[in-house]
This record gives structure tokens, sequence and C-alpha cells, in this order.
């Protein structure tokens, strides 16, 4: 149960930043490309051929006042599947890209306190590595096991610097929008409560390069209430080739009322495409209401109707 929960949180807590930054770095050690000082690097980004060795070198930085030792290890990079974050497998998994293919020079280093250690980094790619983007990271993972709060198992966390690899070949991005959702929820007479909608929809990378979607909804047909289209913000900063993430956004103030049709469209790269989910949604009070007010002035002109033809009988 400690070794199952432990790994848990590894991978947890390896996962990287939403989006490109310089070191990465916990506040205690830190991982970078090498020279970063005299030609700054957000990560290790390499074009290679397939069939080619690279070596590159990455800076272990300890900013605590304590000796550390980490274990060194090169990990694949996936979409996670709650956010769409960067995640890395963890150091017991299988690695099957960036994570198979790299090897640090030492498995484990020890870094004085408030000092830094400079490691080699060897990246060999198959001669059958396909073309196109493949992401991993290089990851210190502390070897001490801290204990979590609240509870008598512990933890062990990792730091991972982004490695970029562009495979030569061709360049073919795809993106497609499957499965989308929307939910309209709405008070059963308008404009007297909260209205709050939801769209659901899974974005997927169907190309070889990674993409950094821009995703809006619009909702079209008959519509009563609010803005018919949005850009939507919950979206990956980094969509990985091959990837899918579902996705879910609130939209407060949706249209409450109508029917028709609401159309996700995402585009990234020179790339396009859209999903699509019918929309019917009818506060029933209010619909009800309406129909009886009808129904009421529907008889009440029915009986003018045949007074007044009552009158002319009379008279005739």
């Amino acid at each position: 149960m400690r070794t199952a929960f432990v790994t848990l949180l590894l991978l947890l807590l390896t996962s990287l930043s939403p989006t490109p930054a310089g070191a990465a770095d916990n506040g205690e050690w830190s991982v970078r490309p090498a020279d970063s000082a005299i030609t700054p690097r957000a990560a290790f980004e390499l074009p290679v051929r397939p069939g080619t060795t690279l070596t590159d070198r990455a800076v272990v930085a300890n900013t605590t006042a304590a000796e550390l030792t980490f274990r060194l290890y090169v990990a694949d990079a996936h979409n996670t599947e709650r956010d769409g974050g960067l995640a890395v497998r963890g150091i017991e998994e299988a690695q099957r890209d960036v994570g198979a293919w790299g090897k640090p020079e030492h498995d484990t280093v020890t870094v004085p306190a408030r000092s830094a250690v400079t490691v080699g980094l060897t990246l060999t790619v198959p001669r059958d590595a396909p073309p196109g983007d493949h992401v991993g990271a290089l990851v210190a993972v502390d070897t001490r096991v801290q204990p979590a709060d609240g509870s008598h198992l512990g933890v062990r966390r990792g730091v991972g610097a982004r490695i970029y690899l562009r495979v030569e070949g061709p360049r073919q991005p795809g993106l497609a929008v499957e499965d989308v959702r929307f939910t309209a929820r709405s008070p059963q007479i308008p404009w007297t409560g909260t209205r709050e909608s939801t769209a659901s929809y899974t974005l997927h990378n169907t190309g070889n390069v990674k993409l950094a979607p821009r995703v809006s909804l619009r909702v079209g047909g008959v519509v009563v209430g609010g803005p018919g289209e949005r850009r939507l913000a919950d979206v990956p900063a980094e969509l990985l080739p091959g990837q899918k993430v579902r996705l879910t956004e609130t939209w407060a103030g949706a249209p409450f009322a109508g029917w028709g049709q609401v159309t996700v469209t995402a585009s990234a790269d020179d790339v396009r495409a859209s999903g699509t989910d019918g929309f019917l949604k009818v506060p029933w009070l209010f619909a009800a209401c309406l129909a009886l007010l009808s129904a009421a002035w529907w008889l009440l002109r029915r009986g003018r109707r045949a007074a007044r033809a009552a009158g002319a009988a009379a008279r005739g």
C-alpha cells in the first residue's frame, strides 16, 4: 500500500508547468539545460534525423541548506486526462518514446547544499523514429521519502526539464473535435435566478506536431438570452501528437432557451476542426404559462366573436 501511494504522488508531482518557463523549479531544486546563462534555453529543443545520437548537458541545482541526492531518468511526456496539462511517466513505468531514447550520464547524483552539478544527457533516436514532434523530460527525483500531511504514508517529489525533439520528415498537423455535449441549465422562470451551462468535448491531436489550440463555442438556431458565442479558456497550452483530452467548461450567462445546434471549433497551426451537438432547452414552467395565456387569449377572442355573431343574429 505504501509503495503504490508513493508512486501515485510521484506521477502527480512530476507534472510539468502549463506553459514553458525557465528552469523547472519547485523551490528546493531545479533542472535546466546547461549554458542557459549565455544562451538562455527554456527547454531542450533539438532537431534530429532518425538514426542519430545527440548529446547535451543539464544542470541540477540544489537551493536548500542540506545535501540532496537525486535519481535521474528521461521520461515520456503526455497530456493529463484531468485538464490537458503536461505530465511525465514515473520512473518505474515503461518508457516508449523520448524516455526510451534518452539516458543521463549518471543515474544518481548528489548535489551539495546551495550548489549545482552538471550532468551529460544522451539521446539516441532510432532509425524508424516517426517524423514530427516527440516530447519528454529529464527528471530529477528526490531519493528521500517525505511524510505526507496527516498520513503515515510518504511521498517522493520530482522536477522535470522538458525535452522537445523534432524528428526530420514531413510535418503533418492535424486536429479533431469529438463527442461534443452541451447542457443548458436555467431557472424555470427566466430572469428569476442564475443560469449556467456546461460544454464538454474531446480535443484530439491527430497529427505529428504539437499544437497550441484555440477553441470557441457557438450556439446557432433560435435562442433566447445571453450571447450566442464565446471563446473557451480551459484549453491545453500544448497538445502533444496523438493525445486526446476531455475538457469541460462552465458558461455562466449562456442562452437559457431555444433550439438549434452547438458548434465547438478548434484551430491551431493552420488546421481547423469542429464538432456539434443538438440544442433544445425550454423552461417548461415558462412555456406552460405562455400556453395558458395563449389558450385564455384564444378563448376570449372566440367568446367575443360568438357574442358579435349572436348580436348580429338578434338584430337581423
